[in-house]
């Protein structure tokens, strides 16, 4: 058996070519220098996994006193039960554990697991599909000349999205500090359907805070527009506001993105009947773990579950199950190359091919890390355990 020695985190630094607004929406920018963190487990054979994460999600206090204690000497590949360990850390942590850093100590186990067993992670959780259609993602609606200013500028882009093999495309529209508003959205929705024609799949991701009745008029709109599915147009602490407004749409309530509670959460979005299909993402609800489990519950429920965001452990989740259609790719933008790897990363692990995406064959989560470029920009590292 071999054990959890070691637990350590690698802050160094890398560029973006993307700028993040006061409201946390991401746009295209000039490159500039910024710090990410690699979370590291690491066993008594010397066998180690990976994870990418936020420095601030990883810091010291959170490995030193929690993820670390959590995982020391146990066995490295109980990943069901140190989820569970780390997880109920959480009630005594006031807030200093989260779900994401709970996920990057849960993902890093499997990539462990995968690179220990020889396999990639979607095969050793069950293995249903190696390939899977994407959607485009775009990026949130800005003031940028010639970006994702006007309707036209999404018609533009999303015949262009087309052509690059697309067949889903999932509109974010304006949101604060952008103008933004019901009549925008429409407009932008209604000009992406004119340019694309009615065989493309479209999705909407508007604006996170319209009232009931806002929420009602663009829902409306969307029906008349063929949307494929319909995505946190209102606060989602309020399910009864979502059952509310999937009673009365025929577009596909798609939920919750952002609720906390893991699996749990999801669990009483369905009984509610507050969303047709469910939706789980792997770093902002805990990890591959509860992720699987939100899948299978919607499965169990007869409902389609698509997974937030992209990269590896969502890819993971995806390959191992099939009641979900899709894979989210981007966020992409008329202005920005997302098939250009960051310096830290020798390939992305999501090319797109003939509109899918195949899963990753290497073992583990199929990460491709530059380790020579992340050990010669290292600029902290903290940890518990021998080095």
């Amino acid at each position: 058996m071999a054990v959890v020695e070691r637990v350590g985190v690698t802050v160094f630094t890398t560029v973006t070519r993307s700028v993040v607004d006061g409201h946390g929406h991401r746009h295209p920018g000039p490159p500039r220098e910024v710090r990410e963190a690699l979370l590291t487990i690491t066993d008594s054979d010397g066998v180690t996994g990976h994870c990418l994460a936020a420095p601030d999600t990883v810091r010291e206090a959170v490995i030193t006193s929690h993820i670390g204690p959590a995982l020391a000497g146990q066995d490295s590949l109980d990943r069901e039960r140190l989820w569970h360990r780390v997880a109920r850390r959480q009630r005594g942590a006031q807030g200093n554990l989260s779900d994401r850093a709970l996920s990057a100590a849960d993902q890093a186990l499997w990539d462990l697991a995968g690179r220990r067993l020889g396999l990639p992670v979607w095969k050793l959780l069950g293995g249903a599909r190696a390939e899977v259609p994407a959607y485009a993602s775009t990026m949130c609606g800005d003031d940028i000349p010639g970006g994702l200013a006007t309707p036209e500028d999404y018609a533009a882009f999303a015949k262009d999205l087309v052509s690059r093999g697309y067949r889903g495309i999932k509109l974010h529209t304006w949101m604060p500090p952008m103008p933004y508003g019901v009549d925008r959205d429409i407009e932008a929705c209604a000009a992406v359907r004119d340019a694309v024609g009615p065989d493309v799949a479209l999705m909407l991701d508007s604006n996170h805070w319209y009232s009931r009745s806002e929420a009602l008029t663009l829902g409306r709109a969307l029906d008349e527009l063929g949307f494929a599915w319909y995505e946190e147009p209102m606060e989602e602490a309020s399910v009864q506001s979502y059952r509310w407004l999937a009673d009365q749409l025929r577009t596909p309530i798609l939920g919750p993105e952002t609720s906390w509670g893991k699996h749990m959460a999801r669990a009483e979005w369905v009984a509610a009947g507050a969303c047709d299909i469910l939706r789980v993402g792997v770093v902002g609800s805990g990890g591959i773990i509860p992720a699987v489990k939100a899948v299978h519950l919607a499965e169990s429920f007869g409902m389609d579950c698509e997974i937030h965001g992209n990269g590896s452990g969502a890819l993971a989740v995806i390959g191992a199950t099939l009641c979900g259609r899709w894979y989210e790719r981007g966020l992409l933008h008329p202005h920005s190359d997302y098939d250009t790897p960051a310096p830290h990363l020798r390939s992305i692990v999501d090319p797109l091919v003939d509109g899918k995406v195949r899963m990753p064959d290497a073992p583990g989560l199929g990460d491709d890390l530059d380790v020579d470029y992340i050990a010669s920009r290292t600029v902290a590292s903290w940890g518990t355990g021998s080095q």
